[in-house]
């Protein structure tokens, strides 16, 4: 008769995990012998039982309960043997084997988290409503259950209305801002490929660096900061380069520009050129019509004036840009962002098939996604985008009134949505204004 095998690995957690496999059906006596010899110190127990032979439902289940049995046994002769709950030496100087840690608990760990309320008023993160914040708090489900795919099918519609796009392919990246950047790229171009970026701006300048990341060839088309691009200058970039794709940031953060979108798609078409656009500051702040403007793929970020919590990335891709991603020769460099595996996930494809697995997105993030939606259908992007028309104007009036000066010096090329003003003089680091505005 052989003997039962118990394999035993520690983890930080002080969860021990027991693993036993059985060869006969009665080894009673072989395992509390074997058990006995073990002192188990672990606050949690997890136990996993596999039969290698074919026995009765009523036998297995008696067997587990003598296991149970006997490991509470075990845990008495632990106390009844003196073993402390450390890991440290009894009277008999023996140690307990699986209970021990190398560093101490986090002292700040044993506190509950402190945040305090802040008004924020930079480009991003935007404070959340009390409706979005309370969703984010709703009971966590599976991200197969239908209920979820519910409401994945919820924030489709409203992705659409706010793209203001009819794109079937219009979904949410679990990531920053910057996976939707990195996505829209790693699916439109493969390595080798054509990549012009419009660069006045700290975004313009990572959209090259991600795609230089990924073997693309990387061609820039320079302005000083605080300008955008005129039509006249992308047109010749277009025909002396001819690119794949031209990567336009339509609200530079850094700089407070807002790139003029009026024309660029058609030039593009003209050279067979898809037109990726940057987003993440300005959609729902200021007028934009995805499909009307000819933009064949596009991506913002969930916590800018949509209004939700930071962490996802809405995106979208237009015909021209699904077909590209399916005449690849090369498959999608990465599994996460692989649009013909996200798209099945998200009911994007048309194809009839069930969805499928592709990985475990942020559940309760998307549910103040969803709300953060509907606050705005039920608002109106027409209204939305009046409200913050005139809290600008008040903004420009209050700045203008204080004697500063605008960074974007064009008003036709300022960004509602991110005011930036040039530093007072007298001000011998303007590090000092910053770390005031934080601190309050």
């Amino acid at each position: 008769m052989d003997s039962p095998t118990l394999s035993r690995n520690q983890r930080t957690t002080k969860t021990t995990i027991i693993q036993l496999d059985y060869n006969t059906n009665s080894q009673y006596q072989k395992l509390r012998q074997l058990l006995t010899t073990y002192y188990y110190s672990s606050v949690e127990v997890s136990v996993s039982v596999s039969v290698a032979v074919a026995v009765h439902p009523s036998v297995l289940i008696i067997q587990r309960i003598i296991f149970l049995l006997l490991l509470i046994e075990g845990l008495k002769m632990q106390k009844v043997n003196g073993f402390s709950s450390n890991g440290h030496s009894n009277e008999h100087g023996n140690r307990t084997l699986l209970n021990s840690v190398h560093y101490p608990v986090p002292i700040y760990l044993k506190k509950p988290i402190n945040v305090p309320e802040k008004l924020l008023m930079g480009p991003g993160p935007s404070n959340v409503s009390p409706r979005v914040l309370e969703a984010t708090g709703l009971p966590v489900i599976g991200h197969m259950h239908k209920e979820f795919f519910q409401i994945l099918d919820e924030i489709k519609s409203g992705l659409q209305y706010v793209f203001q796009t009819q794109n079937p392919w219009t979904l949410c990246i679990s990531g920053p801002g910057h996976l939707g950047m990195e996505a829209v790229l790693v699916n439109l171009l493969e390595p080798g490929e054509k990549l012009l970026v419009g660069v006045h701006g700290l975004w313009g300048f990572r959209a090259g660096d991600t795609a230089s990341r990924l073997g693309i060839q990387v061609h820039q088309l320079n302005k000083p900061l605080g300008e955008s691009f005129n039509n006249a200058e992308i047109a010749e970039a277009l025909e002396r380069i001819r690119p794949k794709v031209l990567f336009l940031v339509h609200s530079e953060s850094s700089t407070g520009v807002m790139q003029n979108l009026e024309g660029i798609g058609e030039l593009c078409q003209t050279w067979n050129c898809l037109l990726v656009v940057d987003a993440v500051a300005s959609l729902g702040g200021v007028p934009f019509y995805m499909d009307k403007l000819k933009v064949d793929a596009m991506y913002t970020g969930s916590q800018k004036v949509i209004g939700a919590p930071p962490g996802l990335a809405p995106v979208s891709f237009g015909p021209r840009a699904v077909e590209a991603i399916k005449s690849r020769k090369t498959p999608v460099q990465s599994f996460l962002l692989d649009m013909n595996l996200l798209g099945n996930y998200w009911d994007c494809i048309g194809d009839g098939k069930p969805r499928g697995y592709h990985h475990t997105p942020p559940v309760n993030l998307l549910y103040g996604l969803r709300e953060a939606l509907a606050q705005m259908t039920n608002e109106k992007l027409e209204n939305i985008w009046t409200r913050h028309q005139e809290a600008t104007a008040r903004l420009y009036a209050g700045l203008e009134a204080l004697g500063l000066d605008y960074f974007v010096e064009n008003p036709d090329d300022r960004l509602p949505t991110v005011t930036t003003i040039k530093i007072p003089r007298g001000i011998p680091d303007w590090k000092i204004v910053t770390n005031f505005a934080m601190d309050r």
